[in-house]
């Protein structure tokens, strides 16, 4: 009996060492990173610059999966029905992660219960692209004409409820003149049609309208963040021109919950390793974009931050899906 307690014991301690190293082996086949955009936005750019260095730095190939609709929902939802082993991701933004579960009355999935945070990827200032043909060329300028013609200008956004959305419905408080809100179904259709002049100004990334804007055919009239950038360093903060008025995006990246805290903190650590690459920090700079690596602890506590802080302003702005 002795003999049988003491095999079971060691047969314990060996199966649980044989787990262990089972959990450490992560990953184990490419890892995806779902983004609930179209290929050509601020987000999707960031991601195609990270997964190459962190393919290289899991041993296993991350593959970028674009999965648009519904303001990242459709997305999520895969994500967050998709097997807790770390390999496969969801890389969203602020919109997602923090502003869709005051937005959306019913989402199919709760973000607080069935994600967990792995880090902050990035942050950024949005810029004011406008179509060249607008009659306005700084921001004062159109500041004016908003406020001397009400209801005519209008703006595209990447899908509604999204900060893009946001920021819009802010600017338009703001300067107090109505402005038209005109959904998309992610940032480079939204661009494409500035650049056309559709819509006549929208709020994104700076990476989503670099070239175009290099090309002449955008304009910038201002950043959203509380200073100016390096990438547009002529282009006024809005809120030099509009006092108070600040609207700061995020990437982030999310797991389905259950992933094993290991492979969280390998992601994590890999991830911060990757934003720290002088080669991925001065591009991600030159467009814009300001690398972090967060821990997930430091990113969770932000995620439920911003979740109340855009939770007050939709509700006291009674903002709604179109």
């Amino acid at each position: 009996m002795l003999k049988i307690k003491q095999w079971g014991v060691g047969g314990a301690l060996f199966l649980g060492c044989v787990l262990g190293a089972f959990a450490q082996a992560f990953p184990q086949k490419p890892v995806r990173v779902v983004i609930g955009f179209p290929p050509g936005g601020g987000i999707d750019m960031v991601a195609r610059l990270m997964a190459p260095k962190l393919s290289e730095s899991l041993g296993q190939s991350v593959l970028v999966d674009n999965r648009p609709g519904a303001n990242g929902v459709l997305a999520m939802d895969h994500v967050a029905k998709s097997a807790p082993d770390g390999h496969t991701l969801f890389l969203g933004t602020l919109g997602n992660l923090s502003i869709n579960p005051s937005f959306y009355a019913n989402l199919p999935f709760n973000v607080d219960k069935q994600f967990v945070p792995v880090t902050e990827v990035a942050s950024l200032s949005f810029v004011l692209f406008a179509n060249p043909a607008v009659p306005a060329n700084t921001l004062s300028e159109l500041v004016s004409y908003a406020k001397a013609n009400p209801g005519v200008l209008n703006y595209s956004s990447s899908g509604a409820g999204g900060l893009p959305h946001l920021a819009g419905e802010l600017f338009s408080s703001a300067v107090g003149s109505k402005m038209v809100h005109v959904a998309y179904k992610g940032s480079a259709p939204s661009i494409s049609d500035v650049m056309g002049g559709q819509v006549q100004m929208t709020f994104e990334a700076a990476a989503a309208g670099a070239q175009q804007l290099k090309a002449g055919r955008l304009k910038a009239l201002g950043v959203t963040g509380n200073k100016r950038v390096a990438f547009l360093p002529d282009v006024p903060a809005v809120q030099e021109v509009v006092p108070g008025f600040e609207v700061l995006n995020w990437y982030g990246l999310v797991a389905p919950a259950g992933t094993p805290k290991e492979t969280i903190r390998k992601l994590q650590q890999e991830i911060a390793k990757v934003m720290a690459l002088p080669e991925i920090r001065d591009k991600m700079l030159a467009m814009g974009t300001d690398p972090v690596g967060s821990t997930p602890e430091e990113f969770g506590q932000y995620i439920k931050s911003e979740t109340l802080k855009w939770g007050r302003i939709i509700r006291d702005g009674n903002i709604r899906p179109d």
